[in-house]
C-alpha cells in the first residue's frame, strides 16, 4: 500500500478491524482494487457493517439507497476519498 494516502491507510484498517478480517493485512490493500467480489471480497452486509462504522467514527451516515454506492464502495481509494469530504469529526 506505499502508494496509498496516510488517510486511505486510516479507512483501510477502519475496514478490517469493523468486519473482523483476520487474515487481511490493512497495509496490503490496493487502493484501486474494487471492495467487493474479485478485490476484497466484501457482500452486502459487509458494505452495512462498513457504513456503521463509518457513521459512528466519522459523524455522517451512508445511505443504502443512494445511487452513488456503487461509486463511492467501488475501492478503497474511491471510499476515502467519500469519508474525507463528508466527515463530521
Amino acid at each position: 500500500m506505499s502508494d496509498a494516502s496516510g488517510f486511505e491507510k486510516e479507512i483501510a484498517r477502519l475496514i478490517v478491524e469493523s468486519l473482523n478480517l483476520e487474515d487481511v493485512d490493512p497495509e496490503k490493500i490496493d487502493p484501486d482494487a474494487p471492495l467487493f467480489r474479485d478485490g476484497l471480497g466484501l457482500d452486502s452486509i459487509d458494505a452495512l457493517e462498513l457504513a456503521l462504522a463509518i457513521s459512528r467514527k466519522y459523524g455522517f451516515k451512508l445511505q443504502s439507497d443512494d445511487r452513488n454506492n456503487a461509486d463511492i464502495f467501488r475501492s478503497l481509494r474511491a471510499l476515502s476519498r467519500h469519508v474525507e469530504q463528508n466527515r463530521v469529526h
